[in-house]
């Protein structure tokens, strides 16, 4: 069943706003989060435009008590069917160039901000036994890159515990999927100046993911010629360092 009431972090740009276009119409609730206001709010208006009903809310999703305030009050307001926690960071600094200020930075909005979202919703669609959510990780999160260590790690995490929580809050009626995109032709990734095998649009991706949460995968990986190869690279541990260790790029945004 397509879901009604949704909510989105990171929705001012990226995939997360090619999910708010996706999504919207007629029959649906958007409510949207995103640090900035004006992007965000040209996003609304398009979303307006197709019929849906916007909710629009420049926030930061490290602000625990804030993200509280608002997934309880949009969740009181209608019942959520289906929360995409997709806001997330990934700044690369060179290989071995990480510094330990950034590292916390990813690590502090892709992880912190992702279970500042989520328990708040995880809370309310358990009481009534029903609920989607849909965890953005990255193909990133199947094996370490030398060139966004923190990046990788934080999204092997989110990786990791939505398998673990599709799982455990099963029987209480909340399904969990995982998202692990390749390259997407975002604002983050326009900084990189390396070649970025199967760049895909973001509205195609918003379009994959909308299929894949609406059957229920658990996991949604894709391009399958990318999910391929990190599958090999994390499987074949040699081969991945042999292969990733020449890189010597620097660049923003990652896998």
């Amino acid at each position: 069943m397509a879901p009604h009431h949704i909510l989105i972090t990171g929705a001012s740009s990226g995939i997360g706003a090619a999910l708010a276009r996706h999504y919207a119409s007629p029959a649906t609730r958007l409510d949207l989060a995103g640090r900035n206001l004006q992007r965000l709010e040209g996003v609304a208006a398009d979303c307006r435009k197709r019929g849906a009903t916007i909710v629009a809310k420049p926030i930061d999703v490290t602000d625990r008590s804030a993200m509280r305030d608002w997934i309880v009050a949009a969740d009181g307001e209608a019942p959520l069917d289906l929360v995409i926690a997709n806001a997330g960071i990934g700044i690369d600094e060179g290989v071995g160039r990480e510094s330990e200020a950034l590292a916390r930075a990813v690590f502090t909005v892709n992880l912190e901000g992702l279970l500042n979202t989520t328990y708040p919703a995880i809370e309310r669609m358990a009481e009534r036994g029903r609920g989607q959510l849909a965890l953005m990780s990255s193909l990133a999160g199947y094996r370490g890159f030398p060139d966004a260590p923190a990046y990788s790690a934080s999204k092997a995490a989110v990786k990791a515990l939505a398998e673990a929580w599709r799982g455990a809050l099963a029987a209480r009626g909340v399904r969990v999927s995982v998202i692990c995109p390749g390259f997407i032709d975002t604002p983050m990734t326009a900084r990189n100046k390396f070649h970025m095998p199967f760049l895909m649009s973001a509205e195609r991706a918003a379009g994959i993911i909308a299929t894949g949460l609406v059957r229920d995968q658990a996991r949604i990986a894709f391009p399958w010629p990318m999910v391929i190869g990190t599958w090999l690279l994390a499987t074949f541990p040699a081969l991945g360092d042999r292969l990733l260790r020449p890189r010597q790029r620097k660049a923003s945004g990652s896998l």
